[in-house]
């Protein structure tokens, strides 16, 4: 009988660093230190260090990484954010928290990340505030392009890298690394995943990290005093920057299996009914292989019946949510439009043995 291949598999991940993991939650109980420790503190300057950033500020998770860094850059009511619509609701939730009005713009029909040319169409008709830059699935994003139309059009760049810690461009500069600010996603299936929920802004700009330490802490500028509006409690916790300290040495060479993993797909599934992404370099870190099909319940199946695990990574474009009815019909985005009605997913993580890998394009080249 054959193995069923899984998307993704936490325990299989975990399992060669589990008494490492043991042993630093061990240390961190008998610390005594449990929020704000010296472990956390550590962990953010080891994760600036290796993004190749001033500053790192942790917080609770990645969803309010993405509104406390928005927040901090001055997003609030009347502001307003460019953000893709092919992302799972993550930019625009933080978008709306803060007051602000999303506008959306279209995709690359290759990368699925911001077309700039389709943002420079918005730019032409609206003023747009920040832009969030989404490295969706590990690619990165044409930060060339979208650096020189901020600069023209003197937007801020906000990037959201939960899913690509460690994309790089040609010249080794980094995810995270490009924009005003960066919010990072801990959550345990990222490239770098907690054991539970973390999250973290990084930035080079000094009142920007001065800002979001007092947005993490109630919005506190001294004990009690609270200065900041949308400060909250949101805070890494210690024994989940011990864990994460432990994973980051290692996060390179999970980098690079997951990209071996996709370039053999990229290279090996030959089918004219499934559209596979190019093989990449740096610049993707395969969080997420995603292809496009016209047939997508057809090809699940398929999958599923020689044992391919898959999965829809997102359904649903955002101005399509029904949370906000009819607010955005009159938003057309062809190319985010086709892209969400055909996406597929395929296992692709470190652990991921070779045989599965063959097993997986074997699946789908039978189709």
């Amino acid at each position: 009988m054959t193995n069923t291949v899984p998307v993704n598999a936490l325990d299989r991940h975990i399992a060669p660093i589990a008494s490492q993991l043991e042993k630093a939650a061990a240390q961190v109980i008998s610390s005594g230190y449990f929020v704000l420790g010296p472990n956390v503190k550590a962990f953010e300057k080891e994760f600036a260090a290796w993004c190749g950033a001033a500053e790192c500020i942790s917080v609770a998770n990645g969803t309010e990484a993405l509104e406390l860094g928005l927040r901090s850059l001055g997003v609030e009511s009347g502001k307003t954010v460019a953000v893709v619509g092919n992302a799972a609701m993550y930019g625009t939730t933080a978008v709306l928290a803060c007051g602000a009005e999303p506008v959306f713009v279209d995709v690359d029909p290759v990368t699925c990340t911001m077309d700039p040319k389709a943002l420079e169409a918005v730019l032409a008709k609206r003023r747009i505030d920040v832009v969030i830059v989404t490295h969706l699935y590990g690619k990165l994003a044409d930060m060339a392009a979208l650096t020189l139309l901020a600069e023209k059009h003197g937007f801020a760049l906000f990037e959201d890298c939960a899913q690509a810690h460690g994309a790089k461009d040609a010249q080794g500069r980094k995810a995270g690394t490009f924009g005003a600010a960066a919010s990072f996603s801990f959550y345990p299936t990222k490239n770098l995943g907690a054991l539970g929920d973390g999250g973290a802004v990084v930035t080079n700009d000094a009142q920007v990290a001065d800002t979001l330490r007092k947005l993490r802490q109630y919005g506190w500028t001294a004990k009690y005093r609270n200065e900041l509006a949308g400060g909250r409690n949101s805070r890494l916790d210690e024994i989940q920057a011990a864990f994460l300290r432990i994973m980051l040495p290692l996060l390179d060479g999970w980098n690079e299996r997951r990209r071996a993993i996709a370039n053999r797909y990229s290279t090996e599934i030959r089918n004219a009914r499934i559209t596979t992404p190019p093989p990449s370099g740096d610049d993707f870190v395969a969080h997420l292989y995603v292809v496009h099909t016209e047939d997508r319940a057809g090809l699940q199946s398929h999958l599923a019946s020689h044992g391919v695990n898959s999965e829809i990574h997102y359904p649903v474009p955002d101005y399509r949510q029904p949370l906000f009815s009819d607010t955005f019909a009159s938003t057309q985005l062809p190319v985010t439009d086709r892209s969400c009605a055909s996406v597929l997913t395929l296992p692709c993580f470190p652990e991921l043995t070779d045989a599965e890998v063959t097993q997986v394009i074997e699946a789908c080249n039978a189709w």
